[in-house]
Order: structure tokens, then C-alpha cells, then sequence
């Protein structure tokens, strides 16, 4: 069976953090918004109250609050010559499932990137020269400058709640921030999350080697707030439940404290859950779209929702995935270099160095999941890449996020994975481990890319989206220069053993193994339809009431993590359709 509904005005694709950000800003226009969410609802009360949904086993492990592999996957493989073969279970990234995915159960570090960033290609030809990158390379500018973007950092900072210590404001370096940050209009709108003792370890060695640490930026709240939609934030508690988690406390900045209820009070939005867009539909001649086509699972049918304008919002991965299944830009071929739809899938390059110290308990069960103290004294504006011999950049950072007893706990090299003397070291450490990591950039390659796979097809029988990926020398050499920065600070703090984990040369990427949940790229943004999918406003440019948002936008991955300029990009777009587009709905370039 299938059926036709009445036309809406918008009709939103996902109710995460961009879905709940476009989906307030246009219901204040006064349009009749539809948003579809393939996932089931989800509020704080009843899915997050205490003490369900700090069940380690249940969420942290089995991954309640993220998407089922026999629902929705992809295909992986390395290089063009490998077959792509399913994901049947989650590891290397977790995407949401439901109402107010991914920004359900992040840890909340909220960063702003480099001005650096936004314009990397241009940055390293102008000060290193074209020739430092590699052919392979397909690094581009975004299309959009920091300074066009700082107003809408702000806002979402200030919507969400940020809790940090300003390091530049207009201009002014301020004592205790992060002295190499673009300039910023005002400072946080809370104060930093107090220091624990790993943090002020760190802080004390980094200090003493001439480098400029500062409280890492959290969407953790450090008291009381309201923010511009009448959301009430209380101060975390430090359960150590952040990741993996809903928040039970009102604490933890997500679609759910942040703008969801405020949201379900406006008369002209509505939302269907339990529904999975299949495709965007478009009109016969491919210039417009004219709605959806979407699974109602409850009522196992096909349903038609006609809509003026439709705006993807939905997680990168699936994003780029309907825009594949709806001919929403012309596919990317890495043999030719040709089309732009899939192109630059980028990820994080990360590392780490793992500390005990018999004589420092840290307390981990106490924690939240952006306590911590960064440096940047190696990001990507204070590198010379031309000496180093890579592009890119990372971020040094120690601080617990959690003592949870099953994935919590760090146990010195050599220990045995199981038995009793297993036991015994977690009796003798436990609470003893602190870690420093680099949480780093990956540049976009010619053969990194997404597309729809030959083979194998979904529940629906839409071919899946294949992934083509592997990690590359330069982001190697990356990722090795950072250890070599981070094992003499780790050695000065005098631990009584210590361990680092670092991809090193020959490193193949691995689906496995949780790493993060920063997948990017495939829509990116930019100034050329030929080299980009969507153009600075994230407006298709084929189609001019299609609007992408996300990270699927980044042309490459940035040093930091993505959700600040996710939500930049949300409030930046949505300024652009509610002063720009609606008055004449039109390509805005």
C-alpha cells in the first residue's frame, strides 16, 4: 500500500541537533513544518530518567541509543580494488537512533575551528607553496570565512550553554584560555568545569614545558542556565555517564534541554518518528524537489510527503546517502575526478598515552564527559608544515570522562586480559590511569569517498552506501609528530609506567574498533558546483529548495570535534533561507 499526504511548506529530514536547529528558526517564520525521524522518540523523561539509563551494559555496550547495522549500514573497504563488505555491528563510529540523535549521547566538547581551517587549501599554498600537497590530496577551502561564521559560534554557544574559558576576545589574548583561538565576540556563557587532579597534572607539565594549557570547552553545565528559548540547564553532577548516555540531569546540552520542548510548543511543527525517508523526490526536470518519499513503519507502508522546500538533516552518513539515491548531484568518480556527490569522506586521526601513577587517585567515577585541559600549541595555524612534512593538526588533551567498570578501566601493558590476575590489577589500579590524547585532522584524498555499492541493497532494496577509506602517510606523520610532543610531557609527570597507542607507519583502517563519531564530508560545501555539492549557504546546487546540513559540509576533517561548527553552519543556513530565500526562493549563488 501506499499513500499521499497533505503538502507542507518544509518537510526536515532528521530531528538531531541541525533538524531541531532548522526546524525552531523556520517555525518562528510561521511555516508548516513536518520533520520525519526514522528513529523512535526520545525525551529526558521517561528515556533518560535515573536510574535506567546509566545501565553500562545496556547503553555503553549494546549501544541502546544507536542505530541497528540490520536496519541501516554501510559497505567498507581500503582502496578501489578491494570488494566492499557489510558493517553488520557498530565499532568505528555510532551514529543516533531517534529523536535528537548523535547530540543524544556525545560527551560535549564544543570547539570552534581555526580560521586556518575554513580556507586550508588557499592557507597552505599561500605559506608553504602548492607543491607541499600531494596530487592525491584533494583538500579545498569551505567557501565561508571564521569571521562570517563567528556570530553564529556565538549563538550556538550561547543556545547551548558552553561552559569555558575565552583564550581571544575581539582582539585581546585573555589569561587562561586558549591564546591560539581566532578572535571570539564575547567569552563562554558559563565558567569552565572545575579542575580534577589529572587535569592539573597536566596543566602543571605542560605549563613547565613554556606551553598554554586551558579548561577544554563543554557542553557540560557549570551552573544554572536559560537559554534564548526558555531551556533550563542545572549543573552536572559528575555521574561519569555522558557518552553513550542521555543526560538525567537536565545537564548535558543535547536537542532535549537545549530546544526540542520549546520546539513541540509551536502549533505549525509536527513530527512523525518510526519513519525512514527513502528518497527526495524531484521534479521532472531535476531542478527542484517536491518532497519525500518515506517508510511509515507503523503503518508498513510507502508514504508521498509533498513539501516546498526539503532540508537533510539527518546524520552525514545517510544525508549523503539519500542525496546518491535521489540524484542530488552527479556521483563522484575518484578515476576521473569528476562529479562531487560522495567526495572527501574524511574521519579523525587520534592517539593516546595511558599513565599510572600508584600515588594518585583520581577518582574517575566522579567525572563528565568534557572535563578536561587541552593545549593547541600544535594545531594546525602553529606547525610549519613544510618542515614537518605533513598538513594537519591536533589538539593535546587529558581529562576523565568516566569510571565505568566495564569500559572505564585502563590496566598497564602486559596485564592479562582475563583470569585473576586480571582481577587483581583492576583491585590495584582502578582510578589510577590518566590518559593524554591527540585528537587530530585527516585531509581528504582522491579515493576517499562515498557512493552507492554494486552489490548489496537494504531492507528496502536501496543499494547501501559504500565507503571507501583508508588512512594515508600524511596523516601518519601527523599523528607520529603529536606522540613525539606527548611522551615527553607524559615522561616529566614522573608515572610509574606508561603506555601509547598511535597508528604507525603501514596502519590500515579498521571498522572495528571504536575511534569516533566524526564522520565527514561527501556534501561538501564550497564556491565551485563543480568541486562542491552544496554552495556556502548549503543550499544543492542543483536544486534550490534542497538544503544539506552537517558535517557531510567539511571539504576535509578538522582538528577538533565537529558539533560546534555543525551547529554554526545550522544557524548560518538558517539565516540565510529565513532573510535571503523565502522572500525570493531562488539559488542564493
Amino acid at each position: 500500500m501506499a499513500r499521499t499526504d497533505p503538502k507542507k511548506e518544509v518537510v526536515i529530514v532528521g530531528l538531531g541537533w541541525t533538524g531541531s536547529i532548522l526546524g525552531i528558526e523556520l517555525a518562528k517564520e510561521g511555516l508548516d513544518i513536518l520533520a520525519l525521524e526514522r528513529g523512535p522518540d526520545r525525551s529526558t523523561v521517561p528515556d533518560f530518567q535515573y536510574p535506567n539509563v546509566i545501565d553500562e551494559l545496556k547503553y555503553g555496550i549494546r549501544y541502546g541509543f544507536m542505530q541497528k547495522p540490520r536496519n541501516s549500514t554501510i559497505t567498507v573497504r581500503r582502496t578501489l580494488d578491494e570488494t566492499a563488505l557489510p558493517m553488520r555491528k557498530l565499532g568505528s563510529f555510532l551514529p543516533g537512533d531517534g529523536v535528537g540523535g548523535a547530540g543524544i549521547h556525545w560527551n560535549g566538547q564544543t570547539w570552534r575551528p581555526m580560521a586556518e581551517e575554513f580556507r586550508l587549501r588557499s592557507y597552505v599554498e599561500e605559506n608553504f607553496g602548492a607543491d607541499l600537497i600531494d596530487e592525491e590530496m584533494t583538500i579545498q577551502d569551505w567557501g565561508v570565512s571564521y569571521e562570517e561564521l563567528e556570530p553564529y559560534f556565538d549563538r550556538f554557544e550561547y543556545m547551548a550553554g558552553i561552559a569555558g574559558q575565552a583564550g581571544n576576545i575581539n582582539g585581546e589574548i585573555q589569561p587562561g584560555g586558549n591564546p591560539f583561538e581566532a578572535p571570539r565576540s564575547r567569552g563562554y556563557p558559563m565558567p569552565p568545569m572545575p579542575e580534577q587532579t589529572d587535569m592539573r597534572l597536566f596543566r602543571e607539565a605542560a605549563s613547565a614545558m613554556g606551553y598554554h594549557p586551558f579548561p577544554r570547552p563543554a557542553a557540560n553545565a557549570t551552573q544554572a542556565y536559560t537559554n534564548e528559548y526558555g531551556m533550563q540547564l542545572g549543573p552536572c553532577n559528575y555521574c561519569g555517564f555522558c557518552e553513550r548516555y542521555g543526560c538525567i540531569n537536565y545537564s548535558k546540552s543535547s536537542p532535549q534541554t537545549c530546544i526540542l520542548d520549546a520546539l513541540k510548543r509551536y502549533e505549525n511543527f509536527s513530527y512523525r518518528v518510526n519513519s525512514e525517508v527513502l528518497r527526495v523526490n524531484l521534479a521532472a526536470d531535476g531542478q527542484t524537489a517536491t518532497g519525500v518519499t518515506y517508510w511509515d513503519e507503523e503503518a508498513q507502508e510507502e508514504v508521498t510527503q509533498p513539501a516546498d522546500m526539503v532540508i537533510l538533516a539527518a546524520y552525514q552518513l545517510h544525508n549523503v546517502h539519500l542525496m546518491l539515491l535521489s540524484g542530488i548531484g552527479e556521483p563522484y568518480n575518484p578515476q576521473t575526478g569528476e562529479g562531487v556527490t560522495g567526495k572527501n569522506y574524511s574521519y579523525q586521526m587520534n592517539g593516546g598515552t595511558t599513565l599510572f601513577f600508584r600515588d594518585h587517585n583520581f577518582n574517575p567515577f566522579a567525572a563528565a564527559g568534557s572535563s578536561g585541559v587541552s593545549i593547541d600549541d600544535f594545531a594546525i595555524n602553529q606547525i610549519d608544515f613544510a618542515t614537518e612534512g605533513f598538513i594537519g593538526g591536533s589538539y593535546i588533551t587529558a581529562g576523565l570522562s568516566n569510571g565505568q567498570p566495564i569500559r572505564g578501566i585502563s590496566l598497564p601493558e602486559g596485564t592479562p586480559g582475563w583470569g585473576a590476575e586480571w582481577k587483581q590489577a583492576i583491585g590495584e589500579w582502578y582510578g589510577h590511569s590518566m590518559s593524554i590524547g591527540s585528537h587530530g585532522s585527516n585531509m581528504a584524498y582522491r579515493d576517499c569517498y562515498l557512493d552507492l555499492d554494486p552489490t548489496y541493497t537494504d531492507r528496502h532494496g536501496r543499494p547501501l552506501m559504500r565507503m571507501t577509506f583508508d588512512w594515508k602517510a600524511n596523516d601518519i606523520r601527523m599523528t607520529q609528530f603529536m606522540r613525539r610532543q606527548i611522551e615527553p610531557i607524559a615522561q616529566s609527570m614522573n608515572p610509574d609506567s606508561w603506555r601509547s597507542s598511535y597508528k604507525s607507519e603501514g596502519a590500515r583502517y579498521d571498522i572495528r574498533p571504536y575511534q569516533t563519531t566524526h564522520n565527514v564530508g561527501g556534501a561538501i560545501m564550497g564556491t565551485d558546483p563543480n568541486t562542491s555539492a552544496v554552495n556556502r549557504y548549503l543550499q544543492a546546487w542543483g536544486q534550490h529548495n534542497v538544503f544539506v546540513l552537517g558535517a557531510g559540509a567539511f571539504p576535509q576533517n578538522i582538528q577538533y570535534n565537529p558539533t560546534g561548527a555543525v551547529g554554526a553552519l545550522a544557524y548560518w543556513a538558517a539565516d540565510a533561507i529565513v532573510n535571503d530565500y523565502l522572500p525570493d526562493p531562488r539559488p542564493l549563488v
